[in-house]
Order: C-alpha cells, then structure tokens, then sequence
C-alpha cells in the first residue's frame, strides 16, 4: 500500500542513496587521486621513476579492483566496525564503498593524466618548473576536463555499488529493493526503486556532463 509512510520510506531511501554515494565518492578522491597521480610520476617515463614503488602499487590497485564488492563489503566488517561503531547503515557502508572505489579512482586519474600533451610537460621542465609544479600547473589543469568526466563515471559507479550493499542492510534505495521488492514481493516497490537509482545516475551523468563541457569551452577559447 502506497501510504505516507511507503513514500517517506523512499524518500529517505533517495536521500540515504545520495548521502554515501556523495560522501564515498569525495573520499574515494581523497584515497585515490594522490595514488593515481603518483603511479603517474613513478611510471618507466614519469616525472620521477621509482620501479619498486610504481609496482607495488599497481598490484596494489589492481588486486583491490579484482575483488567483487560484495566479498569486500564482507571482508572490511571488522574494519568497518572499528572506524563506525556498527556494520549496517548508510554510514557504513561509505567504508567499503569508499575502499572500493580508491582503485577504481586511482585508475581513471591515471587515465586522465597520461592524456596530457607531453610536448607541454617537457616545455615546463624545460623553463625549470619542479615536480609539485608540472603536477597542479601542468598535469592537474590539463586533463580537468578529463578528471571531471572521470568523476562522473565513478559516482555512477558508487551508486550502484551503494546499491549492492542493500542485500547486507546497507541503507538506501538498495536496502528497499531487497526488503521490500525482493523478500515481500512487492514488485512495485522494487520498480520505483530501480526508476530511481537510473534517475540519479542520469542526473548525475548530466551534471558532469555540463560541467566538463564548460570547463572545454574554457581551455579553447
């Protein structure tokens, strides 16, 4: 029955969704675009080339990005119950989608910045610009457009992984989806929710779709 407290339910749900997929993805950034600028750096051909350092975190990134989420979610409850008191909930589940997601981050900020001009790096070493330099002035500016598109991607990604953490109780739209849609069989549940995470990663998709496209505007004109 689709009462008040059905839509209040969804509307927390909505809000509980946006809630860790806006909070992991800021600390998925905060873990994973210093990893990514920094397999970068340290790459055969970077700025400063560090061999042991460069493999050990690609490993590192990679055997992160193996694993499926939901193994990991399970894996990190111990971790998760230490940094947040408790397991389930929207707030813990930003430790296992952020831990997730750092990878996946470092990944596409590596992307971006191997998409620079190298012709433009090599000018400003050339004019003695240091590492910190090339890095925020060069590299960083150079691919923001490519950065902010790659943000998109992993809020899209965020979200359904926030999404996965219902089958657990992980809050939000997900958690309806199991709860109601799945075990009470209430099949109109269940598509209101899913109508909803696609309006948000289409929402979301627009946003950095925009924001990228003025930030172009911006370095050709």
């Amino acid at each position: 029955m689709w009462d008040s407290q059905v839509i209040m339910m969804i509307v927390k749900g909505t809000g509980a969704t946006l809630y860790m997929t806006l909070v992991s993805t800021l600390i998925a950034y905060l873990l994973g675009l210093p990893m990514g600028i920094a397999l970068v750096v340290t790459a055969p051909g970077g700025l400063k080339p560090n061999k042991v350092l460069y493999k050990v975190m690609d490993v590192v990134v990679n055997i992160v990005r193996s694993i499926p989420f939901l193994i990991l979610l399970m894996l990190v409850i111990p971790f998760t119950r230490w940094v947040v008191g408790r397991s389930y909930g929207a707030t813990a589940t930003i430790v296992p989608l952020s831990l997730a997601a750092a990878p996946f981050v470092a990944r596409l900020v590596e992307s971006s910045l191997l998409e620079v001009d190298h012709g433009v790096i090599e000018a400003a070493q050339s004019m003695g610009a240091g590492i910190g330099t090339i890095i925020w002035k060069v590299l960083l500016a150079e691919a923001r457009t490519s950065l902010i598109v790659g943000g998109t991607i992993a809020l899209g990604t965020i979200l359904g992984y926030s999404a996965m953490a219902g089958v657990v109780g992980g809050g939000g739209l997900g958690d309806i989806a199991i709860q109601y849609g799945y075990r009470r069989y209430q099949a109109d549940i269940m598509i209101v929710t899913v109508v909803l995470l696609v309006l948000l990663v289409q929402v979301l998709q627009w946003i950095g779709t925009r924001l990228s496209k003025k930030l172009d505007r911006r370095i050709t004109g």
